[in-house]
């Protein structure tokens, strides 16, 4: 229980106040009070005393986090439940070891090489396993496999990963900004259209570009699962490939890889390794999203956004919402010609990904997702805009089960419809 002696001064800040459970979405979906950030805390609180036993059941309530931030947000005595659940889900990944799924996780997050292997493969072989469904214009597994479920909706494996498209540098003018674009695997392998229309905005600012070719996985999915070893080591890798260049900021285009660099670095490796603190804490301060970056550097949507009139509307990623990026993508959005943007109720609430969530908990995340269906649909979108792939696989599994056709789309290929190749 060593990692729990870490926070238990954050433990103690929790009084056990309840006002979590109006805001957390696993909790609505259980309704039982292990799922709620209060019920996690107090049951970490007695793992650090050693009076309960580390059995299944308790791992089980720890897996019932979508780590989405809400009751931290919401906190009268700002306990930071998010971070709190990580670490004890390393105490129990220590004590019992990491699950067969985790374990897997970790060793394709750890070897680059391995990840394009087995995504190459996958987009190969994928007409084995996956078939396609006309009427919702999506893939769907032939039969169950270990991990994924029979119903899930699984987003096409690109034929060229962005990164295998373009150089290491991308000059622009003199004088105007560097930027490193730390990409993340599903823009990459998944959404390479994401990491176009990234670069077609920053080109069209001026900017150099820069993309460095061993950047590996931002390491969320393991730090999730408490397998902060196999996360120190990415962190180390991508350290090491950010620092290489000089530039004025390191840019995200994926809200879970900017949380993972602006938030989760410095917080749980930094503390954790002493010597990487420094550079983890310059790291996350040169950390910025791409909306975000984009109304800094004065981008002109007008410029690069015109196109057939489209009503949208908008899905605040929770790492994204923490971080209190929520007023540009929206700002830049209403700039653009043709883009009518309508607000959806409960924009800010999670989609149900949460990562392992989704996978140990499918249905639950299925039935926190249909709320969020259900909200779209009520606009009358043509589109459902957001700024992380993540949440755009989720979102667009969740529409296609309810065989509803509107589009799921990142919020620059909206921003870059003019000047997209």
């Amino acid at each position: 229980m060593d990692p729990l002696k870490r926070v238990e001064n954050e433990l103690k800040k929790c009084v056990k106040c309840g006002a979590c459970r109006a805001h957390c979405p696993a909790f609505a979906t259980f309704g039982k009070e292990p799922a709620v950030a209060r019920g996690k805390v107090a049951l970490a609180q007695h793992l650090l005393k050693g009076d309960i036993e580390l059995d299944d059941a308790t791992y089980a309530a720890m897996s019932k986090c979508l780590l989405c931030g809400s009751c931290v947000e919401k906190c009268p005595n700002d306990v930071p439940t998010d971070e709190i659940v990580m670490v004890a889900r390393e105490a129990l990944s220590g004590q019992r070891g990491l699950t067969t799924f985790h374990a897997a996780v970790g060793r394709v997050i750890r070897n680059r090489s391995l990840m394009k292997f087995g995504a190459a493969a996958a987009r190969i072989l994928g007409p084995l396993f996956f078939r396609k469904i006309p009427e919702t214009s999506g893939l769907r597994l032939r039969f169950p496999l270990p991990f994924v479920g029979g119903k899930r909706h699984i987003p096409p494996i690109a034929k060229k990963p962005f990164m295998d498209r373009h150089p290491e540098v991308i000059p622009g003018e003199p004088g105007k900004p560097r930027i490193v674009y730390f990409v993340g695997c599903m823009t990459n392998f998944c959404y390479p259209q994401v990491g176009e229309a990234a670069l077609a905005l920053f080109r069209h600012l001026g900017c150099t570009v820069i993309i460095p070719k061993n950047q590996q996985c931002c390491g969320l999915p393991g730090m999730s699962g408490g397998d902060l070893d196999t996360v120190r080591g990415l962190a180390e890798k991508n350290l090491a490939e950010l620092e290489r260049y000089e530039a004025d900021y390191i840019m995200t285009a994926c809200a879970t890889c900017g949380g993972a660099l602006h938030k989760f670095y410095p917080n749980l490796v930094g503390k954790r390794h002493p010597e990487l603190a420094a550079r983890l804490k310059a790291i996350a301060e040169k950390t910025v999203d791409a909306a975000q970056l984009l109304q800094k550097l004065g981008l002109n949507p007008e410029e690069t956004g015109a196109g057939s009139d489209i009503r949208v509307t908008y899905h605040d990623p929770c790492h994204l919402r923490t971080r209190a990026i929520t007023r540009q993508p929206r700002e830049l959005l209403k700039g653009t010609p043709g883009v009518e943007l309508a607000e959806m109720e409960g924009a800010d609430k999670c989609c149900g990904l949460g990562g392992t969530f989704n996978v140990y908990h499918y249905e639950s995340s299925l039935a926190i997702n249909k709320m969020k269906s259900a909200a779209i649909i009520n606009t009358g979108a043509d589109a459902v805009v957001t700024g992380c792939p993540g949440c755009m696989m989720q979102l667009s599994d969740g529409l296609k089960q309810q065989r509803n056709r509107t589009r799921v789309m990142h919020t620059l290929e909206i921003l870059a419809r003019s000047i997209r190749p």
